[in-house]
């Protein structure tokens, strides 16, 4: 499981211009699977995105095909960890 915190590079004006890009792609792999969650962060300096991937490779091909990435609008920290713990009902979704 990953944690993925975006931090915008550039000016909201542009990450605006990128934004129904960025949405796209996130949709994409919401559909997949591999997205659980994402939003921008408060306040709006950059973005999470929740990841069940099987692998650090994989999970840093798929972020490179982001616009933000493309563009060179945000830079990516990537947190991997495993969860132990579940919230009732999140087990499957999670684990």
């Amino acid at each position: 499981m990953f944690i993925v915190l975006l931090d915008y590079l550039q000016p909201l004006e542009q990450i605006e211009a990128h934004l129904t890009e960025h949405r796209e792609f996130l949709d994409r792999h919401f559909s997949s699977g591999l997205f659980l969650a994402s939003g921008p962060k408060v306040p709006r300096t950059g973005g999470v995105i929740l990841v069940k991937a099987a692998s650090r490779p994989e999970l840093e091909a798929i972020l490179s095909q982001d616009p933000f990435h493309r563009e060179s609008l945000a830079q990516y920290q990537v947190i991997e960890f495993t969860p132990t713990k579940f919230a009732e009902g999140t087990q499957a979704l999670l684990g």
